[in-house]
């Protein structure tokens, strides 16, 4: 089971900081993230997202997975994607893989004007040491959980069929 990890900031650079430990921690098998994102939404609202991701198994889904996620967190259009009949269904897709909407309004409300936050999708991770590797950048953490079947689910919406092993 994947967890989704929601790290926010009280200003819009320290995300980015801890998105480079979180490489560090990366290269140390500490945390083994499948996607990593960062968010920034500067003092005038307006979002700016970075993120990267392993292009192991979902590929270049992540960025698509991303974009979908910022979208429906915050009713902004990201990387460009375009709203259509079928942005409608992949939402609901991402509201089944587990990200309720409690977690999804905890977000909204931690990412407001002159914030950011680091978002982590991570399945094999060393608690203790990846805690003590963050708990420099402090923040609020929020995880969600992703199953294993809604994860895969979600991967081959985004594909349009079945994802490669």
């Amino acid at each position: 089971m994947a967890e989704l990890v929601a790290i926010g900031y009280p200003d819009e650079t320290t995300a980015a900081a801890a998105a480079e430990e979180v490489k560090v921690l990366a290269q140390d098998l500490i945390i083994e993230p499948d996607a990593v994102a960062v968010i920034v939404r500067d003092k005038e609202g307006k979002y700016k997202v970075t993120t990267s991701h392993h292009p192991v198994g979902g590929g270049a889904s992540w960025g698509m997975f991303w974009g979908l996620l910022f979208g429906l967190l915050f009713f902004v259009p990201v990387f460009g994607m375009a709203v259509g009949a079928g942005l409608g269904a992949l939402m609901g897709k991402v509201e089944k893989t587990g990200i309720d909407k409690q977690f999804q309004q905890q977000v909204r409300d931690m990412v407001q004007p002159g914030t950011s936050a680091l978002f982590l999708v991570v399945e094999k991770v060393t608690p203790d040491k990846a805690v003590e590797g963050l708990s420099r950048f402090g923040g609020t953490v929020l995880k969600s959980s992703l199953s294993k079947d809604a994860e895969k689910d979600l991967q081959e919406s985004l594909h349009g069929g079945a994802v490669p092993a």
